[in-house]
């Protein structure tokens, strides 16, 4: 009875040691990492937030990159942290079926601890103005005609907008090659220069493109209309029937956080993302406000995983 009653002694001492931690956090400066190269839908979430975040906690949170390998390296920079509270970072469908996908990814989903889903993104199907399509039948028109001749641009490594694409070459019965650059700022600027013809991007980063002309916008992934593009057709408006393909964006942390700190750190951002200026700045940026609980979190991410394993396995993307 007596190492019974140590036991929860024990575990009462540990949740009152959390509690009291999660009324002091954050004590010091907290990094958050972005899987991406700087000029991504990625890093602009981030560093948007994280400025928010520093102002709510008055103490710093320091973004820092940590691109390549699809979203891999920074995630597992991410999970072998110290799980204290002080490291967490930006997550996307690429971090979801990693583990999935690659035997080295580093990581499994058991390894997260899930704090919220920031936002959910559109992609967009974009072009350069120099190409002769304006709607999707015109493009999967001119990729049938030109079998292997049109190239797409992405991160690879799984990225939602290389799953985007392939999900749409597989329900087009379209061959569009892929060329692969470390970052979605690389990519965009290659699109914009005229290198690359197509790709699909988040919302967020693209859309001043989109009104500067500089790209063309023929579709949006989501099954309704993006309100900031109202005259852009979904792709299952576009003759591409059932199509959904939108990205996300949220923040984990390392397994093992004190639960009292992930609630905290969730209930902080809950609060931001729902203030109406925090809603108009993400959907001027190309995104829709979502802000779950962590509980929330932990089911979609891992039901995104299921689903977007199946597309990659289908697309050959597959490396173990």
């Amino acid at each position: 009875m007596r190492k019974y009653t140590g036991v929860v002694l024990g575990v009462l001492a540990l949740a009152a040691a959390w509690s009291a931690q999660a009324q002091t956090y954050p004590a010091k400066p907290v990094k958050l990492i972005a899987s991406y190269s700087p000029g991504g839908a990625t890093d602009v979430l981030a560093r948007l937030l994280a400025t928010e975040l520093s102002k709510h906690w008055g103490s710093n949170v320091i973004v820092e990159n940590r691109s390549g390998a699809g979203g891999r390296i920074g995630t597992r920079a991410c999970v072998k942290s110290p799980n204290d509270g002080y490291t967490f970072c930006m997550v996307s469908p690429a971090q979801a079926i990693a583990p999935t996908l690659f035997k080295d990814a580093g990581y499994d989903l058991g390894d997260l601890s899930y704090v919220t889903q920031i936002a959910k993104i559109p992609n967009l199907l974009l072009v350069h103005p120099s190409l002769p399509v304006r709607s999707v039948s015109d493009l999967i028109s001119l990729a049938r005609k030109h079998t292997g001749g049109l190239s797409y641009a992405s991160s690879g490594g799984g990225s939602s907008a290389q799953l985007a694409m392939e999900l749409l070459k597989q329900q087009a019965g379209i061959n569009i090659v892929l060329i692969t650059y470390k970052g979605t700022g690389a990519a965009i600027v290659d699109q914009i220069a005229g290198r690359v013809e197509v790709a699909f991007n988040a919302a967020v980063g693209v859309v001043s493109y989109v009104n500067d002309g500089k790209l063309r916008a023929i579709a949006v992934s989501t099954l309704d209309r993006f309100p900031v593009l109202p005259n852009v057709p979904t792709l299952d408006e576009s003759g591409v029937k059932g199509f959904e393909g939108s990205s996300w964006q949220g923040i984990a942390g390392p397994a093992g956080i004190p639960g009292d700190i992930v609630q905290r750190a969730s209930a902080d951002l809950a609060g931001i993302l729902r203030a109406q200026s925090m809603k108009e700045k993400i959907l001027g940026l190309g995104g829709v406000v979502v802000g779950s609980n962590p509980a929330q979190f932990d089911a979609f991410f891992k039901a995104e995983a299921v689903k977007w394993s199946r597309v990659a396995r289908k697309a050959g993307l597959l490396k173990n």
